[in-house]
């Protein structure tokens, strides 16, 4: 199936005065089946793009509700190859983006170049690695542009202007802005930081910017919208409808749909 671009999303999310809504998930949380159904849920109400995430087992950026995913994920029997299997289902089913947020040893271990060159076979459009800082990813960075990728980092509230700069040379896609210093996880409001952050990141660049890290309700997506970003990404008030209704899947897939609807509506400035 071909693919849409972010650089597509975003020009029409712009044309439609409206935001980005970016829903994240774990692949295999709770098992196999019920994450692809999940997955095509999302696209079906709403979200312009996915983020999928490999399970870990030692996710350093994320709190709790992921880290319950992960071994929600792990226990139900999902392998990195049942994850690239995930995302070809996924890919067959819809032609919005999606992207993958992990960790540099599941790529470091299979090996760069090859995680990539699979990644653009399935037509996957974007990797982030949690634990990569910019100034060592040289040979990831490579291997995304050889296949093809956007390579997107994580800014947050102790990037310098100076590192900044050196991020926007070398992002691709969007700018991921982590709206709290900390790991992430559903909170009650967004942070006046966050909001400064924003509007300094503008100053320096017209790269796309969405901010994760907290946000899981549909005044933080007006929010952070208002103060400049262009899209929000939500993962784990997701997560926790799936947590909260595991023994009752119609249940679950009833309030995930209306949950995205809402959210997605929230983009609109109208």
């Amino acid at each position: 199936m071909n693919k849409q671009s972010y650089a597509e999303i975003f020009e029409k999310s712009q044309q439609k005065n409206e935001g980005i809504f970016i829903p994240f998930l774990v692949a295999g949380d709770p098992d196999y089946d019920t994450s692809l159904e999940i997955a095509k849920l999302l696209v079906d109400n709403g979200a312009d793009a996915l983020e999928i995430g490999f399970p870990f087992s030692d996710p350093v950026a994320d709190g709790a509700s992921v880290q319950n995913a992960d071994i929600r994920a792990f226990s139900s029997g999902m392998t990195v190859e049942k994850c690239f299997k995930f995302l070809e289902e996924l890919r067959e089913y819809t032609d919005k983006p999606f992207g993958l947020l992990l960790y540099y040893n599941l790529v470091y271990k299979h090996g760069i170049e090859k995680f990539y060159k699979r990644l653009s076979n399935i037509g996957v459009n974007a990797v982030l690695i949690a634990d990569l800082p910019p100034e060592e990813a040289e040979d990831a960075i490579k291997a995304a542009d050889k296949y093809n990728l956007e390579q997107i980092f994580i800014v947050s509230q102790a990037t310098s202007n100076e590192r900044l700069k050196g991020i926007t040379d070398i992002v691709g896609g969007f700018i991921y802005i982590a709206s709290v210093m900390g790991t992430t996880g559903a909170r009650t409001q967004v942070e006046h930081n966050t909001t400064e952050l924003i509007k300094r990141i503008r100053e320096h660049t017209d790269i796309p910017l969405c901010v994760g890290f907290g946000i899981s309700k549909p005044e933080h997506v007006h929010e952070v919208l208002d103060a400049g970003a262009d899209g929000a990404i939500v993962g784990s008030a997701l997560i926790n409808i799936i947590a909260d209704n595991l023994d009752n899947k119609d249940v679950m897939f009833g309030e995930i749909a209306d949950y995205i609807q809402i959210m997605k509506e929230a983009t609109s400035s109208e």
